[in-house]
């Protein structure tokens, strides 16, 4: 990448008016002329773009700090030991769809529809009791399989 592709900020750009601003006072630059190169300066995106608005002036120019190339990060990765879920989350786990089999099997032998009620009912409690420790397990088993 050349000097000139590097982008700036927006210091560079208060830097390039206010350089611009020292040559509309020494005369060099009229009004327009001075509003012209401003807006230029403003949507500039490159040191390229600044540095051309003052190729035909005199020193000010706006001065850039040392370009620093950037370093690829590399991700770090944290291996934490995979503990096996107590016996009682996985029992928990087990009831909600257990809960739905109970349901249909009563539903057929009851004949009332409020009967499937108790699969939220089993899933809220089951929830409490789990708390966030049943979706961190859920999710450490998910990524166990991957």
């Amino acid at each position: 990448m050349s000097e000139s592709d590097i982008r700036i900020g927006d210091a560079e750009r208060e830097e390039a008016l206010k350089a611009l601003g020292e040559h509309m006072s020494a005369g060099r630059l009229e009004l327009d002329e001075y509003g012209d190169r401003s807006a230029l300066v403003t949507t500039a995106k490159t040191r390229g773009d600044l540095l051309a608005l003052f190729a035909d002036l005199p020193q000010p120019h706006p001065r850039f700090g040392q370009a620093v190339e950037p370093r690829p990060v590399a991700a770090e990765v944290v291996q934490r030991p995979i503990a096996a879920s107590p016996v009682s989350h996985r029992l928990l786990r087990a009831a909600v769809p257990l809960a739905g089999l109970l349901a249909v099997a009563l539903f057929f032998a009851i004949r009332n529809p409020l009967i499937f009620l108790i699969v939220p009912a089993i899933a809220i409690i089951a929830g409490s009791v789990l708390g966030d420790d049943g979706r961190r397990d859920h999710r450490r088993d998910r990524g166990r399989r991957r």
